[in-house]
């Protein structure tokens, strides 16, 4: 029996059914990345280590997809795209499951290292595979779709998962992660149509590989300024007078205001690219610049965090359909270069965050990421062809 092959002449409407396959695998995703973040007080309390440790796993994770993100999406272009994505869901239920169970931290880490490496293709190849459902002029709007998994996970399932973790102990929720990778393999089977490509790529083009160098390096810059401060926002949250059973729901709260962000975004990026991209970028910067102010009062912090969230919502796909639209390199391998330079910025973010928390307090993590922050702004501003007015 010959396969399905997804058609891109049927617009966004026929393709909705796949692109919410991929956003549901991407929440998947997601909270699996990110779920450490709310949950590093009781893993360091469990294992006996200082919060800082613990919120290397974040790092260890964002390293490993660093590290290998472009090699594992040049090393498996030849292989169907299907059932390489199903694989790497494959790999996020062994990585949860192995977490769950973990005896001592040493095991729990090696389960993250599993995760890093599953993360390293699956976003590539969602990046990838976005596009090549839809007509062109929808790619913006098909990644946002997809995307839009990404930002259910941090404003639902992390918060969420947290929030389980803090009543029924940190083991709960990776267990719950990995039977819900069982059920999103099965999704994915049912739904996803396939589809081609050229198993070769196609070869870079000269003149656009610097506009690609772009988009990853401002993508870079603004995610390490964002996660110098969100790795470690349950401490700030903490430090602002937060009880800790309270950390799940505020993170739930004011992350729904992400997908306020993703809307723009979708709507604004097969307008105009450059707008967008602007809008968003600046909003970011002022929130969290904003953070490092003294607050009097707890719910005033929460403004400014949902300020935050609601500009950061719109962020990822920004760059994904920024990097797609130079045509640089084939879709795959612009996902890649995103998807590096995104966990360069996590990495490095978590790394810079865990040493001006030990050296300098909470305070700083705020202004060290407005500064990053803008400078990824500064380059999208400088750098006009590749965010361009017209998409």
């Amino acid at each position: 029996m010959v396969p399905l092959t997804a058609s891109r002449t049927g617009g966004l409407r026929s393709s909705l059914p796949a692109l919410l396959t991929l956003a549901a695998a991407s929440a998947l995703a997601v909270t699996t990345e990110m779920l450490p973040i709310g949950l590093l007080p009781q893993i360091a309390e469990a294992f006996r280590v200082p919060a800082s440790i613990s919120g290397l796993l974040v790092g260890l994770y964002a390293v490993m997809v660093a590290a290998l993100a472009v090699p594992l999406t040049v090393a498996t272009s030849r292989y169907p795209r299907k059932p390489l994505l199903m694989a790497t869901v494959a790999g996020y239920l062994v990585s949860n499951t192995v977490v769950a169970a973990a005896p001592v931290f040493a095991v729990l880490a090696l389960g993250r290292a599993v995760g890093g490496i599953t993360h390293a293709l699956f976003f590539s190849l969602v990046i990838g595979y976005a596009p090549r459902l839809v007509p062109g002029g929808n790619v913006g709007r098909a990644l946002a779709v997809a995307g839009s998994g990404a930002s259910v996970g941090l404003v639902v399932g992390t918060p969420a998962l947290t929030s389980l973790g803090a009543a029924a102990g940190w083991r709960t929720p990776f267990a719950v992660l990995a039977a819900l990778a069982m059920c999103t393999l099965v999704l994915l089977g049912r739904v996803l149509p396939a589809v081609d490509h050229d198993p070769d790529g196609r070869p870079p083009h000269t003149r656009r590989r610097g506009r690609l160098a772009a988009v990853a390096a401002s993508n870079t810059l603004v995610f390490l300024g964002h996660f110098t401060v969100y790795t470690f926002i349950s401490v700030i949250l903490l430090a602002n007078g937060a009880a800790p059973a309270l950390v799940g729901p505020t993170l739930l709260i004011c992350g729904a205001c992400g997908l306020l962000g993703l809307w723009y975004a979708g709507r604004g990026l097969d307008r105009n690219p450059r707008r967008t991209t602007l809008a968003l970028l600046g909003a970011v910067m002022l929130a969290v610049a904003a953070l490092a102010a003294p607050w009097p009062a707890l719910w005033l912090v929460l403004v400014v965090i949902a300020l935050w969230s609601t500009a950061f919502g719109g962020v990822p796909s920004i760059y994904q359909s920024c990097a797609v639209r130079t045509h640089a390199v084939s879709p795959e391998r612009a996902g890649a270069w995103i998807n590096a330079t995104a966990n360069v910025g996590i990495a490095g973010g978590s790394a810079i965050g865990a040493g001006l928390l030990e050296t300098m307090g909470v305070s700083m993590l705020a202004w060290a990421g407005a500064a990053l922050v803008g400078l990824g702004l500064s380059v999208a501003l400088v750098c006009r062809r590749a965010f361009p007015v017209e998409p």
